[in-house]
């Protein structure tokens, strides 16, 4: 059985003392249940943040990583560094780096590569933007970023990695994706996976919705079969909204 995720992705939000603020509320606020709780901070707080969740049931995921270990790479932070600051997971191609700093999948896949050299698991988002939803072209860019993102990974690695579903044009637009829409998408992934990996690897392979989730919409999505858990942006950075998402899980 498939234990749901539920993570937050802060963005270029919170300073360390906020980010502090921000988890101790959400430790205290809630207890923990069935689901797997992450948090994803900027990387200047990630240490701090690990170091007070350390005995927590939420865990701390970064926002992204370079493949290389070290080396001259100005502003670069490598898996061996993130681990060391306290990471358990990674981000890895949101649209965001896809749109603003030039990620491909082929970037993506020697991230997700350094991610799980250095026990790192990897979030690893997809999505269409609208022209393609409305073009008609929303499997094969999935295809594509399927193919070209996990090209010579391994059943085992895909199967104990992650993958956010993030349709482009609902991401801090305010739109979601219908339950159906959602559920369309995740079938189609989870057969692509299937195709390229095996049936144990696509079973056993959690996917998350990610798009404007909160509370309002949140039940719907996450009853879905083919539906593990969220990838959240606002709502994350709201206290009591991000508890009642993970009690949704």
């Amino acid at each position: 059985m498939r234990i749901k995720i539920i993570a937050g992705n802060w963005k270029m939000y919170k300073t360390i003392s906020e980010a502090l603020e921000l988890v101790k509320a959400l430790h205290y606020g809630y207890q923990g249940g069935s689901s797997e709780v992450v948090v994803a901070p900027p990387a200047t707080a990630i240490n701090k943040v690990a170091e007070f969740l350390k005995d927590s049931y939420i865990k701390v995921s970064a926002q992204d990583l370079f493949w290389e270990d070290f080396g001259a790479y100005t502003g670069a932070l490598s898996g061996p560094m993130l681990k060391d600051a306290g990471a358990d997971y990674v981000i890895i191609g949101h649209s965001e780096r896809r749109q603003y700093f030039g990620e491909t999948d082929e970037t993506v896949n020697k991230k997700i590569q350094a991610a799980l050299k250095h026990r790192l698991i990897p979030i690893i988002c997809v999505g269409e933007t609208l022209g393609q939803r409305e073009a008609g072209k929303i499997l094969s860019v999935l295809t594509t970023q399927i193919t070209q993102g996990l090209a010579g990974l391994a059943a085992e690695e895909i199967a104990k990695s992650v993958i956010a579903y993030e349709p482009v044009w609902a991401i801090g637009t305010g739109k979601t994706a219908t339950p159906a829409q959602a559920e369309e998408a995740h079938v189609m992934i989870r057969d692509l996976i299937a195709q390229q990996f095996g049936v144990d690897a696509a079973t056993q392979v959690r996917i998350l919705y990610g798009g404007s989730v909160k509370p309002s919409n949140s039940k719907e999505l996450l009853n879905l079969p083919n539906i593990d858990g969220a990838l959240v942006g606002g709502a994350s950075l709201k206290v009591q909204e991000f508890i009642e998402i993970i009690k949704t899980a």
